[in-house]
């Protein structure tokens, strides 16, 4: 007798393993699943569908049929006829370790323990996919999300799809050096691997992260908001550090993301060939012309003033004086950027910067990008098929399509008429595993 494990949707966030012995040596064909959905947006852009039939088996969607159709004996039925189907979101910019930030989470990583980061990024992940969430490109951590990624593909655990940054690149000083803030009695036990002077030992920044598993790489051309340093948003990197850094990454095949508020950094890193340049904060008429001239996508994570308004409503003192000033400013310009992008016709990619904001709340993003130039279709769009494209899964995931994988969410009513009807998904599915319902 040979045993296998088998995956048993539940009705919590996590898929059940069990073993199954047979007798035979080929295994047996999956059952078939059929989704009886009410109103179908199979191609997020394109018109919603009435009721329909969305057929999957082995974790691939197999057949969309209109109407109701007959579940043949040996198949499972779910009913979703009162329900809007869509595909699984996509959040294109996440940081899965943390939900904390400014002293609470520097503080943190002087007490806490690697092995207890690694439990935080996995509670991250559930809110995540419990959100309706199937797919996240994870934009840098010290490798606990690189792990978690593994196991998630494994079937070790449950969580979203992740697209994983490795750790994130930027000059000494830069937005990503951790030792920022900290005593000098210090730095030196905070790895800073990933900072880069000069082309060359830029090159080597990004062939190291790659080495680590990386899938996509994330830089700093610009300050940081939450970097413990006042030194502004603007330009930190110089153009040929920038393109050693993009044209080693393609050299491997690795998309590049870039951190970027200034003018002056956006530009350096889309005249380099950056694939998307995230935050993006003062968009000027140059770099719309770049954004159009090379197709990179504008990531524009609006909803970092949500956490940043919650943490400083807790607690007054959340933040240093030297960040706090940055983001006061963030503040008062969050939207501006994306109010002139969208008419431009520049490429929009959905993504939160969560952690940022709170993990499990990424789809407040889309109320904010509706009230900052967007209809519900575009945002959609943006965090579906666009961001399938921005991380080079569209071949996966991205829209409900024979070949696809089964990434499934539901909401109570219409999202081209009010997408806020998506920060209360009802029923996520990931590779044809019900994870809520």
């Amino acid at each position: 007798m040979k045993c296998s494990i088998a995956l048993f949707a539940t009705t919590t966030m996590l898929a059940v393993a069990a073993p199954v012995c047979a007798q035979s040596t080929s295994p047996a064909p999956a059952a078939k699943i059929y989704v009886h959905a009410g109103h179908l947006l199979d191609r997020p852009g394109k018109s919603m569908r009435g009721a329909s039939t969305v057929v999957l088996q082995g974790g691939k969607v197999i057949e969309i049929l209109d109407g109701f159709a007959a579940v043949p004996t040996g198949a499972t039925l779910i009913d979703l006829k009162d329900r809007y189907v869509l595909p699984g979101l996509i959040d294109a910019h996440v940081h899965l370790s943390s939900d904390r930030a400014g002293q609470e989470w520097l503080l943190a990583g002087f007490t806490e323990s690697r092995q207890l980061a690694a439990y935080e990024t996995y509670w991250n992940a559930q809110k995540t996919l419990q959100a309706g969430f199937t797919t996240v490109r994870n934009l840098g951590d010290e490798g606990a999300t690189l792990a978690l990624r593994e196991a998630i593909a494994r079937g070790w655990v449950s969580g979203p799809r992740i697209i994983d940054a490795g750790r994130p690149i930027s000059t000494t000083s830069g937005h990503m050096d951790g030792r920022l803030g900290v005593g000098d009695d210090f730095i030196d036990a905070i790895p800073h691997d990933n900072l880069c002077d000069g082309p060359d030992e830029c090159r080597k920044a990004v062939r190291l992260q790659i080495g680590r598993g990386a899938d996509v790489i994330k830089i700093a051309t610009t300050g940081g908001v939450n970097s413990r340093i006042g030194a502004g948003l603007g330009k930190q990197m110089f153009d040929d550090e920038a393109r050693a850094i993009v044209e080693t990454a393609h050299l491997y095949g690795k998309k590049v993301a870039v951190h970027a508020h200034g003018a002056d950094g956006i530009a350096v890193a889309l005249r380099a060939g950056a694939d998307s340049i995230e935050h993006g904060t003062l968009m000027e008429d140059e770099a719309i012309a770049l954004f159009k001239k090379t197709g990179a996508y504008y990531v524009s994570t609006l909803s970092t003033v949500n956490g940043y308004l919650e943490r400083i409503a807790a607690n007054p003192n959340a933040y240093s004086p030297e960040v706090r000033a940055k983001i006061d400013w963030r503040i008062s310009i969050t939207g501006k950027a994306l109010e002139k992008a969208v008419p431009a016709g520049v490429k929009i990619a959905f993504g939160t910067d969560a952690g940022v904001s709170k993990h499990g709340r990424n789809a407040d993003e889309f109320e904010l990008m509706v009230k900052h130039g967007m209809t519900p279709s575009q945002a959609i769009v943006a965090a579906t098929t666009n961001a399938a494209d921005l991380l080079g899964v569209a071949a996966d995931v991205g829209s409900i399509e024979p070949g696809k994988s089964a990434d499934l969410i539901a909401v109570a009513t219409d999202p081209l008429a009010d997408v806020r009807t998506l920060k209360q998904v009802s029923f996520v599915m990931r590779a044809g595993v019900v994870y809520k319902r």
